[in-house]
This record gives structure tokens, sequence and C-alpha cells, in this order.
């Protein structure tokens, strides 16, 4: 009895060094000399040491025909199960290019969608590391059944729980749609692509000749496309990163995001805050230095830096909270809010509000990008969804108006019209309907003509506009702004103002959702 139950460990030792194996020794050779972790090696380099458990490993496809009667798939081409990142509870799944190219059937889907379940059912983020080949021809609809399934659960545990990408290899065609569903999108580059139809479909269909890199690679998306939210060098860079991002997150929907014990002086002030900003509107400046003079250890954690410039989103932490930071940035298109800056703000709103991020807006917009490429590729439905979001939030929200604000985008960047909590301005504000030299030509227009000095007189009714509506004091008697502060107080004035708001409760109408302005 004994010979026979050693027997029997002995077979199912055997039975998880093949599934271990992945495709073999000669094919985990092959990823590593495009410079490319195995599935296994970047499970075992994101978990925490030890912490793997892994589920479904020996599951196997049900296609016969085609010859994938005689083919061997172990692990059906991806690795799932769970485990810790710095002590947190993770779920994970890893397609194994080794095996059949990573490509995606019935069963292999079945292990996604599995862990999927799993991970929404405890509350805890999912992280899916993308490399494979795609649907796999051999099983026709089944896999593409297979992609329904996990689109749909995508979707369903969308504001759940966290939902990480991870392109560490190729991802075309209907694959592409898991990872645009997900909340983050991380690329390697030179390793990882992402694309509908590839080069030579293109060059058949339009003529265009283009290479994977320049069609999908890590910094088209991070540049042009918006679908990736990092460029990372290579696996390792990846997959620290994604770490570092879940530091700032919550498990789930239902908790706060982690508190860490504070290092930095809430009460700290900033002296070069008082000279930051230039006087002159039209200087432009890094917002990025306002913020991280700011929050704690003057650490900012960017997302999508490389796209939609004019604006600035990502998270940081205000004694020892996170908090997602949404900002114009006046070194680029001077802050105008345009298509693709709406639309990257938008998103990063409404994921902060879905898993409790207070959200700190800091404002320095003169207006909406001018133009028949803006006005004929939407921007009013665009534009509208900065107002939807930030309307929709019901997180804390905290507004800095550092400098201009003008019409409709001063309204769009959480201003108290939409139910912003705490409104500050520095003293260098200029909130009006529009900037005072527009303001002159228009008010003045006749004046300024039938002058003896069209330009002084221009000048002077500049100045006297600037006096009597671009500054803060008039929206401050209306009480649009809450006060009116001296730029070094802002960490703390933002940190007290937020502990008051700890235990905000702020209610919508029922209903079943909303029509977002797509």
């Amino acid at each position: 009895m004994a010979n026979d139950e050693f027997s029997k460990l002995e077979i199912l030792q055997k039975e998880k060094e093949k599934i271990h194996q992945g495709g073999g020794e000669n094919r985990i050779a092959k990823q590593h000399e495009k410079g490319k972790m195995s599935a296994r090696e970047r499970i075992d380099n994101f978990l925490d040491d030890g912490s793997f458990a892994e589920l479904n490993a020996f599951v196997k496809h049900r296609q016969t025909q085609l010859g994938m009667d005689k083919k061997e798939a172990p692990g059906e081409g991806v690795v799932t199960g769970y485990g810790t990142v710095e002590g947190r509870l993770v779920y994970v799944y890893a397609q194994d290019f080794t095996v059949l190219g990573g490509t995606l059937g019935e069963m292999h889907a079945y292990k996604i969608c599995n862990v999927m379940d799993q991970a929404a059912k405890v509350g805890a983020p999912l992280i899916g590391l993308n490399d494979s080949g795609g649907a796999r021809i051999q099983e026709g609809v089944d896999a593409l059944k297979g992609y329904g399934n996990i689109f749909y659960r995508n979707t369903i545990y969308s504001g759940v729980i966290p939902q990480i990408s991870a392109i560490m290899g190729p991802c075309a065609g209907g694959a592409v749609y898991s990872p645009a569903l997900t909340d983050f999108v991380f690329m390697v580059r030179d390793t990882s692509q992402m694309f509908i139809t590839g080069p030579s479909v293109i060059k058949t269909v339009t003529g265009e000749e283009v290479t994977f890199e320049e069609l999908g690679g890590a910094d088209a998306h991070n540049t042009k496309s918006g679908v990736g939210h990092f460029a990372t060098d290579d696996d390792k860079d990846c997959l620290d990163s994604i770490r570092e991002l879940l530091q700032f997150l919550p498990s789930n929907n239902m908790e706060e995001p982690p508190v860490f014990e504070p290092s930095d002086d809430p009460n700290r002030k900033e002296e070069d805050l008082k000279d930051l900003i230039p006087e002159n509107p039209n200087k432009p400046y890094d917002v990025r230095k306002v913020i991280t003079r700011v929050v704690d250890d003057n650490y900012f954690f960017e997302v999508q830096e490389s796209y939609a410039k004019n604006i600035v989103i990502g998270f940081a932490r205000l004694n020892g909270r996170t908090v997602g930071v949404v900002a114009n940035q006046p070194s680029h298109l001077a802050g105008c809010l345009d298509i693709n800056a709406s639309d990257k703000g938008a998103r990063f709103i409404r994921y902060c509000d879905s898993f409790n991020i207070p959200l700190i807006t800091f404002q320095d917009v003169p207006g909406y990008l001018p133009g028949t490429a803006q006005e004929h590729g939407g921007i009013i439905r665009h534009g509208a969804k900065l107002l939807y979001a930030y309307s929709e939030a019901t997180v804390p929200k905290l507004t800095v108006i550092l400098r201009k604000s003008y019409g409709g985008s001063y309204i769009a960047m959480c201003s108290k019209s939409l139910m912003a909590d705490v409104v500050y301005a520095y003293p260098s504000a200029e909130i009006a309907v529009m900037g005072p030299e527009g303001a002159a030509n228009i008010i003045f227009k006749k004046e300024i003509e039938n002058s003896d000095d069209p330009e002084q007189t221009r000048q002077e009714k500049i100045d006297e506009y600037r006096e009597q509506f671009a500054n803060p004091y008039v929206a401050a008697s209306r009480g649009r702004v809450d006060d009116i502060i001296d730029p070094r107080e802002t960490r703390p004035r933002l940190i007290y103002a937020l502990e008051t708001l700890d235990n905000k409760r702020e209610e919508r109408p029922a209903k079943k959702h909303g029509n977002f302005p797509v």
C-alpha cells in the first residue's frame, strides 16, 4: 500500500514537472532570446516569494480536429492562480507563449474566467499578463466564445475590483479588447504590440507600409492612441511598476485605499510655491512642480505621462492617504482642454470615484483648444465627459485655482457648480468668462476704435477688466471660491480639508446607469 501511494505521488510530481516546463526548454530559451521572461518567471517575479498558489493546472483542451488530438498543451497555454504583493492578496493569469503561441481556446478562456470570478468573489485585484498569438484557429467559434466570456467579466467586474493588464508580447485582433476594458494597460517596449489588424492586412487593404512596432508598439499606444497607460523598458520593469501602482489602490470598491504611515510633515509649507507660478499669465511652467511640492515626500506617480500632455493625471499621497490628481499643464498647449485631454481626464476621474480615491484638481486653463479639427472631431461631446465625470463623482473633491480659469473650462475642471467640496484660489487666479484681452476687445470695442491712441486705450481697458473681474475676489464674494490662500500653505490646507471630508456621504438619484457621452 505504501509503495502504491509513493507511486501515485511520483506520477503527480512528473505531471506537475511537465506542466511547469510549458512548451519545453527550447521554446523558453527562445523567449529569453527575445528579452522576454516565461509565464512562470513573470509570476515569480511579480508575486511575493513563495506565495503563488496555482489553479486549474491540469486543465486540457477538448479539441480533436485539425490535428489537435496529437497536440499537447501543458496548462492549456495559460498559468492562473493567486498570491500576494507586499502581503496583499491578488489574482493573476499569465499567458504562456511557449505553448501553442499562447493562443486562446475554450479551456484557456475557462481558466482565465475562473480566476476572474474568484478575484471578484473575494474582492482582490486581477492582473493579466498577456502574451498570445490570439484566438486558436483550430477551435473556431469556441475560441471566440471564450473571448466573449472574458469581455463580459471585464465589464461586469469593472468598478468592483482593480483590473490591470500587462502586454508583454503580441496582442492582436479581438484579444486587444480585454486589456482595453481593464483599468490600466502596461506595455513593454520592443517586445509588445497591440493592434486589430496587422501590418500585412493593412498593406493589402490600404497600401500603407508599417512595422509592428510603429503600428502597435508601446510608444505608439502611449503617445498617440492613449490605449497604453505606461511604457516600460523590459519585463521586470513592467512587473515592478504594477507592484508600485497597487500600493495606491484598494483591493475592491468596498474598501479604502491603503494608508501609509506618513513620513512627511502635514504642516510643511513650501516657500518655492510663492514664486513658482509666473505673474505673466501667458508664461508657461510645469504644473508637476506644483504637484510634487504639495504631496507626501514630493512623490507623484504619473499615469499616461506621454499622452495628451496638456492634462496631467496620477496618484500621490497626502498625509499617508492616496489621492488622485488632475491638473492642467500650461507647458503644453497652454493647458487648453482638447478631445484627448478630456478623455484622459474623465476616465481617470471615474476610476478614482469607483475606488474611493479623493480627487485633487489643480486649475490653470485658458479654455478649449480652438480649430476645425477639434470642433469636427467632437470636442463638444468629448469635453462633456469631464463635466459628466466630475458631476457623477461622490468622493471628496478639492480644487485649487492656480492662475487662469476661463469660461466653460473653468466649470469643467471641478468648479463649485459641479459640486466641488472645497475650492481654493491663489491670489494669482483669474476667474472670468474669458481672458482680459478678449473681453476688453469685445466690451470696449467702440471706445478703443474711437480713441486717439487705440493701443493705449486697449491696454487701459484690459487692466480695468482684470482689476474688476479677472481676479479671485469677485468669485470669492459670490461663494464660488471658499478661500484665497497663500500658495505656501497649499499642502496643510488640502490635508486639513481632506480630513474634514473623511466621512463625506453624497447620494445620487436611483437609476440603472447614466448615459455617458462616449
